[in-house]
């Protein structure tokens, strides 16, 4: 049997991660991987959950391990009881998408034994302009602290510098620097930098020999929640009904 990759995404409140770990399955997916398992770690933030996609996700062969749907909405330190069992099975490729604070470290220590059984890519998501991720020093200090709490390395780290719709090419590129200027102190892969439905191409396919990843607006901000508007995505105003 072939090992299909483990692929863990860790990233502080703000830095895109669980946006970023729901484009991940679908890009494999539609690459033709045929049992994609993601898997919603972040236990302790209440919004932009990789959960609240299971629905939609369903409906692509996609399989979302998750809390009990009675439990969706539920701000508590919940694991689903299936995340192990779906971590040792080396035929899927599983997503992990990890809160990135102490106790989302701790959950993903529960299950240090298991990941260890295969091979494994834990990808850090940095957006420069969140407090403890805007420069070199608290980009070091907080791969430390998730390395340390969670007894694993981080093997690649990808920029998601922006600040919404005020997100422009200095802005970004800007992040880029800070970023490379990490990996290359710490000797870890970077090659990636995100950008929020790009369609008009406004950013290169490439900075300074970063790669852009376009990625598709899946999940609803709270204050989006309230109100569904006619004028947003699809995807996101089918995330809104559902509440």
């Amino acid at each position: 049997m072939s090992i299909n990759k483990l692929i863990i995404v860790i990233g502080a409140y703000g830095s895109g991660k669980s946006e970023y770990s729901i484009n991940l399955a679908k890009q494999m997916k539609m690459m033709g991987k045929e049992k994609i398992s993601l898997v919603d770690l972040d236990v302790v933030n209440p919004y932009f959950r990789s959960r609240e996609v299971r629905d939609l996700f369903a409906k692509e062969s996609v399989e979302v391990v998750a809390p009990d749907s009675q439990f969706d909405k539920a701000d508590l330190p919940m694991i689903s009881p299936r995340v192990k069992g779906v971590i040792n099975d080396l035929s899927k490729t599983v997503i992990l998408d990890v809160g990135g604070d102490p106790a989302g470290c701790r959950a993903l220590g529960r299950f240090i034994d298991d990941i260890n059984q295969r091979p494994y890519e834990m990808v850090f998501v940095v957006n420069t302009k969140r407090p403890f991720t805007s420069d070199f020093k608290g980009i070091v200090e907080m791969k430390t602290m998730l390395e340390n709490i969670s007894k694993l390395k981080i093997t690649e780290i990808v920029c998601n510098t922006n600040l919404m719709e005020f997100t422009d090419l200095e802005m970004i590129s800007e992040g880029i620097v800070i970023i490379k200027e990490v990996a290359e102190k710490e000797g870890i892969l970077f090659r990636t930098y995100l950008t929020m439905d790009d369609k008009e191409n406004k950013y290169p396919a490439e900075i300074d020999g970063v790669k852009k990843m376009d990625l598709e607006y899946f999940l609803a901000k709270p204050w989006e929640i309230l109100s569904v508007s006619p004028t947003l995505p699809p995807s996101l105003q089918g995330g809104i009904k559902r509440e």
